[in-house]
């Protein structure tokens, strides 16, 4: 396993998108943002118009990261490169999407403590990739796949936008929040008294120091940018769905939240889950979220609905939440070979 850059068989771009919807965002996040796309093996060579994966990142991840190489592995455009390269799968455009923002990440879903991300990404995006690459412009030609808070928004973005997406994968994809939110909420009270039991003093000093340098750090920061996308007030300001000093639940809030669980928005988006061509599913059983058991209980939500179980792929592997990168070029080559091509 070479540790330095491998020669791609096919090109990537890396280009950036002036967005109009992110421009004046609440947290004054850059509006231009990176994208890189990356063309198959003979995508200039020929006038053919392909598929398109759209590949989103989980919390805190931003796109110059899938160019980070980890020991005796290769990065994600690397190996899905391969998968074309080796002829396992027919070749598909691979776009590789930036919808960070100052807390960390955007859920991928439009909300007055971020901005409107979901709408960057389906309105914004997806014609601009149109317009510049020769991609077949429609949903059985389209994809989404993502791991973790990417996996979250590759299983709700078929839901809300059917029109635009005809597939998706979902790795350890954030769902049944009252396993894999809540018995956080405790730790984060427990962490919060250093601040006053308040989670914007905690703010104030994570942007004062380097960063993840104390416990709270990590705990603190998914839970301040989960309430901004899911529970921010009108004027922006996030309101976590639990009391700052003990831990418990604030129902009005935490129902927010809850609304935007995959698992209980099966049945809210049946007939666009029915309609979906292709959904690979899958999570490591020793997930620290309990997101294998999430991705079950989506899973059995899909079943309940009558989607078929020939469009679906179901797996729960030895794994913990993290290392699981290998898995993306496996759900890439599955989906590739389910959608529509031209011709």
């Amino acid at each position: 396993m070479l540790p330095w850059d491998a020669e791609l068989a096919g090109r990537l771009d890396r280009v950036a998108i002036d967005s109009k919807l992110l421009r004046d965002n609440p947290l004054g996040d850059p509006h231009r943002r990176p994208i890189w796309v990356y063309l198959p093996p003979g995508y200039d060579e020929s006038a053919v118009r392909y598929p398109a994966v759209y590949v989103i990142q989980g919390y805190t991840g931003h796109v110059g990261m899938w160019a980070n190489r980890m020991p005796y592995r290769q990065p994600f455009i690397e190996t899905a490169d391969a998968v074309f390269a080796s002829g396992e799968a027919p070749p598909c455009v691979v776009v590789f999407v930036d919808a960070w923002t100052a807390y960390g990440g955007s859920q991928f879903v439009d909300s007055p403590g971020t901005g409107a991300y979901h709408s960057y990404l389906c309105d914004e995006v997806v014609p601009w990739v149109d317009a510049r690459y020769r991609t077949l412009a429609n949903r059985e030609a389209r994809a989404i796949t993502g791991k973790s808070s990417g996996g979250f928004g590759a299983m709700i973005t078929p839901m809300l936008r059917p029109d635009l997406f005809g597939a998706f994968a979902t790795h350890a994809g954030d769902s049944l929040y009252e396993l894999s939110y809540v018995p956080t909420f405790g730790k984060a009270a427990r962490l919060l008294r250093e601040y006053d039991h308040d989670i914007q003093r905690w703010w104030a000093d994570f942007r004062s120091r380097t960063s993840f340098t104390k416990e709270a750090d990590s705990h603190l920061l998914i839970l301040l940018g989960c309430a901004a996308c899911f529970s921010a007030r009108p004027d922006g300001t996030p309101e976590l769905p639990f009391d700052q000093k003990t831990g418990a639940l604030l129902p009005e809030v935490w129902q927010r939240w809850l609304d935007w669980d995959p698992v209980r928005m099966v049945d809210r988006y049946a007939e666009a889950l029915r309609s979906v061509r292709s959904i690979w599913i899958d999570a490591g059983t020793r997930d620290e979220w309990f997101l294998d058991l999430g991705a079950a209980e989506f899973r059995a939500g899909l079943a309940r609905i009558g989607v078929p179980d020939d469009r679906i792929h179901f797996e729960l592997f030895d794994a913990t939440h993290a290392g699981i990168d290998y898995r993306y070029p496996m759900s890439l080559a599955w989906l590739a070979k389910r959608l529509a091509h031209e011709g």
